[in-house]
């Protein structure tokens, strides 16, 4: 295998670690932040706040008594409570002998069911609250297409003018009304890309008839992470004009081409700037959501396309912003969730699973696009850990919380030996999920 590989384009392997590091260490601050601040509102005492495991580097107490320590292996990080064994916040029962009964409240042991169950809750929602308020920003900063489609400003394109101006409000194409987008998107296939398109439009008060070219040419309006789109240096404002020597005027028929290629290599002609190139690329085998709980394979070479126009935004309101916001998250946890049970009974390849490569590619590819794509994967990244420390499995918190409502229920924590059982078995099976994961990155196409 060629080690080579394995360096995505942001650079060489160095910024690849970087990447991977700035964005896990953001994450699993705000996680154990969340452990820490409401364990001690819930009067339970934190002794250690690490980021990173092993040798400390650098730590420094505070006026509570906890220490804050960065430690020489950036890939997680922890709260040790008092009265804990480790960092998976197994109890020390010979410490906990030790301690008057005041002491003892103020272990993760002796405090009570409820304060226990929230703060071990809090890791994984302050991930969600995280991602929740940067979705929310990126409402806010990019705003929201104003309906009917209005004409923000027109992408630079290689041939044929338009005589649509921004500001246009576009009643029709080819003879559909478009009150929205929904509209707007549903009147592509009736029209054929190699013909001029009739736009009705208002403008400055009027309807007029005016004539554009195909409203979703083969442009370029974003380029994702880990995709052969990426490899081959395809860029946002890219305009394919041709696919093995065949002309395309539509993103449409791109799309067609690159489904049908069954991952045989393609040489894209690509105007960009004025000028024209050959980039060759080879699509990907992908397994995406099909709308319907289920998934789809396809073969995709990872780009998205963009408007004749660039869409006029505004901003939404506060109550529009919070559910796009919502509906953000929940996607991501609905199609990760029906990803791994689609991958458990063998319906997708089991490749879709990654491992700490894979992260770092994605992590370096995202922050080779600007910085607020590597933001918005963080974000992504916040909800799928936050949605994987929730799973019942001991070590994690959401082992802790059946632990809880366990002893809520039937009046008593489970037995010693019980949980000398289980927790072993936990990190068993998670060390074994990250071994699977880090196989695929080394030997899945």
């Amino acid at each position: 295998m060629d080690l080579s590989q394995l360096i995505p384009t942001f650079g060489n392997l160095g910024l690849t670690i970087l990447a991977l590091i700035v964005a896990l260490s953001i994450i699993v601050a705000i996680h154990e932040y969340g452990h820490y601040i409401v364990g001690r509102w819930s009067g339970i005492y934190a002794e250690v706040f690490s980021i990173g495991f092993g040798p400390v580097l650098f730590s420094r107490e505070d006026r509570h008594g906890t220490k804050w320590q960065i430690a020489a292996l950036p890939l997680g990080g922890y709260v040790r409570f008092l009265g804990d064994a480790n960092a998976a916040s197994a109890p020390d029962n010979e410490t906990f002998e030790n301690l008057s009964a005041e002491e003892r409240r103020h272990t993760m042991m002796g405090a009570p069911v409820w304060a226990r169950a929230l703060t071990a809750a809090a890791g994984p929602a302050f991930n969600f609250a995280m991602s929740f308020i940067i979705f929310l920003a990126f409402m806010f900063i990019r705003g929201v297409p104003i309906e009917p489609p209005t004409v923000g400003n027109l992408s630079a394109l290689p041939a044929g003018e338009t005589e649509l101006l921004p500001g246009d409000q576009i009643l029709s194409i080819g003879g559909i009304e478009t009150p929205d987008y929904a509209a707007f998107y549903g009147a592509l296939p009736s029209i054929d890309p190699q013909e001029p398109v009739e736009y009705d439009v208002l403008r400055d008060g009027q309807e007029r008839r005016l004539v554009g070219g195909y409203p979703f040419p083969p442009l370029v309006e974003s380029v994702q992470p880990d995709s052969a789109a990426l490899d081959a240096n395809l860029k946002k404002g890219d305009v394919v004009v041709a696919i093995d020597g065949n002309r395309i005027h539509a993103f449409s028929e791109l799309q067609d081409v690159v489904r049908s290629s069954n991952g045989t290599e393609l040489n894209l002609d690509v105007w960009r700037d004025g000028e024209t190139m050959t980039l060759s690329m080879t699509p990907r085998r992908v397994d995406l959501p099909d709308g319907n709980g289920g998934f789809s394979t396809n073969w995709m070479i990872g780009m998205t396309g963009g408007l004749l126009f660039e869409p006029k935004t505004e901003l939404p309101s506060v109550t529009e912003g919070i559910g796009l916001a919502a509906n953000q998250i929940t996607f991501i946890v609905e199609s990760s969730l029906s990803a791994l049970y689609h991958m458990a009974v063998g319906s997708i390849s089991s490749c879709n699973l990654r491992g700490v490569i894979g992260i770092a590619q994605t992590s370096s590819a995202a922050a080779s696009q600007g910085i607020d794509t590597f933001i918005w994967f963080i974000a992504v990244l916040s909800v799928a850990i936050g949605m994987i420390n929730l799973f019942p499995i001991p070590v994690l918190d959401g082992g802790h919380l059946v632990f809880h409502a366990y002893e809520a229920i039937v009046g008593r924590p489970p037995s010693e030996k019980v949980m000398n059982f289980l927790f072993p078995l936990g990190l068993v099976f998670i060390l074994g999920i990250m071994l699977f994961g880090l196989s695929n990155d080394l030997f899945c196409p």
